[in-house]
């Protein structure tokens, strides 16, 4: 790996807790370059959704090259385009009586974040955008500012501004009495506080430390930015997508957001792309070219894109989702109580959980052992104190119960130590 260490930038991260040179992947198995296998509890923090190399996505890409199907196009009209954007509405929007248009920038999170932002402060002529504590949109300038974690915003160089961090539900000082009291302010002339352009908040805060919002405060959240005449944005980037066993995490909760922000997952096979859902009364005040970006024409991810939708037609796969999700909390909420003392929470929903510890370094230690015993977890929250848990639903049973073994083996190893 010495080619790495000498010429990579010293920025690289995710090889520092698993250091092996990764070679070939199915579903959620990995293999490094001397074919060692290992688990994938991680799948690229919810881009692969689907697994590695997803049989049914991978043969339409397959198909799609084999016949020179354009590959890059801006935003220039394409067949593949077309069909996603007809499946995307007519097997996600229309069954769930949602209408808006699709946006689509440069393909990563960062970007929907940057696009939401920009509309908002268009539609409403204001700068302030209110996010919240915890919460993880990006590293460009306007995304980070917006992100709460100081190890990526001491980073910046510059001021970041225009946005104001209230706490998170789950976090010291939130709850929905919190926001009425913040809405009160708002609504108060002598109060000094500008009426913000938008409301930004994940669902679930999957690298804040999987925190999930209640319905009631999130209707508390979605109300404000009602009254105020604010937009109402969820960024549902690593939530999103299938993971929570609904297509989007929010859909139980009766939610009328003004824009919804997707990436990760909904590229389908790992392909890069992002896309903003995007209220049509808000949507009318772009100006054609106003906001681009290189890669929003990125066909292979339209075609992979489309054909993950099928797992959307009807219950079954969001219903798999949800038995093996209960499967591995169930797990989990054993560890916890094995160890009361070390485990602070187990939190989540579908396939997407997190367990607590209260303290980065033995999360540390577990990650390490994780990696030992060939299991790819990632560490986040606050000081990284929790581990995530976010296997590809479409994982088989018997390697997730392989992969729940070896956490269990993991953590018995670093407490022991």
């Amino acid at each position: 790996m010495d080619i790495f260490t000498r010429y990579e930038s010293e920025i690289r991260g995710y090889c520092r807790a698993n250091p092996v040179v990764f070679d070939r992947a199915e579903n959620a198995e990995m293999f490094d370059e001397d074919g060692n296998r290992f688990i994938d509890f991680f799948a690229c923090a919810g881009v692969l959704n689907y697994g590695h190399n997803n049989p049914k996505l991978k043969a339409a890409m397959l198909e799609y090259i084999q016949r020179n199907g354009i590959t890059h196009s801006l935003d220039l009209f394409t067949k593949a385009k077309r069909e996603f954007i007809e499946t995307f509405v007519n097997t996600i929007l229309k069954p769930r009586n949602m209408d808006y248009k699709l946006q689509f920038m440069s393909p990563t999170g960062t970007n929907a974040i940057e696009a939401a932002l920009k509309l908002a402060r268009k539609v409403t002529g204001r700068r302030q955008v209110v996010a919240f504590t915890n919460a993880f949109h990006g590293m460009s300038l306007g995304a980070l500012a917006a992100t709460g974690n100081n190890h990526f915003r001491q980073a910046a160089g510059v001021p970041l501004e225009n946005v104001v961090h209230l706490p998170f539900e789950t976090a010291p000082g939130g709850g929905i009495e919190q926001i009425k009291a913040y809405g009160k302010q708002l609504h108060d002339t002598s109060s000094g506080l500008e009426k913000p352009a938008a409301f930004l908040v994940e669902p679930i805060q999957a690298e804040g430390g999987v925190n999930v919002a209640s319905k009631e405060w999130l209707h508390a959240v979605q109300a404000l930015a009602k009254e105020t005449e604010a937009l109402f944005i969820l960024d549902d980037i690593q939530a999103g997508c299938g993971r929570t066993g609904s297509f989007f995490s929010f859909e139980a909760f009766d939610l009328d957001p003004d824009i919804i922000t997707l990436a990760k997952g909904i590229g389908g096979y790992g392909t890069a792309l992002a896309m903003n859902l995007n209220k049509p009364e808000h949507d009318k005040h772009w100006l054609p070219g106003e906001h681009t970006g290189t890669f929003r024409g990125q066909d292979l991810s339209f075609v992979a894109g489309k054909a993950s939708f099928s797992f959307y037609e009807n219950d079954e796969f969001n219903n798999e989702t949800l038995r093996k999700g209960n499967k591995l909390r169930a797990a989990l909420e054993d560890i916890a109580k094995a160890y009361p003392e070390q485990v602070a929470a187990v939190r989540g929903r579908g396939m997407i959980l997190g367990i607590d510890f209260g303290d980065g370094a033995l999360v540390k230690k577990i990650a390490d052992q994780c990696f030992k015993h060939r299991l790819i977890i990632c560490p986040c929250g606050t000081g990284g104190r929790v581990v995530k848990l976010i296997p590809p639903l479409t994982i088989e049973d018997s390697v997730l119960d392989e992969g729940i073994a070896l956490f269990r083996q993991a953590v018995d190893a670093a407490i022991a130590s």
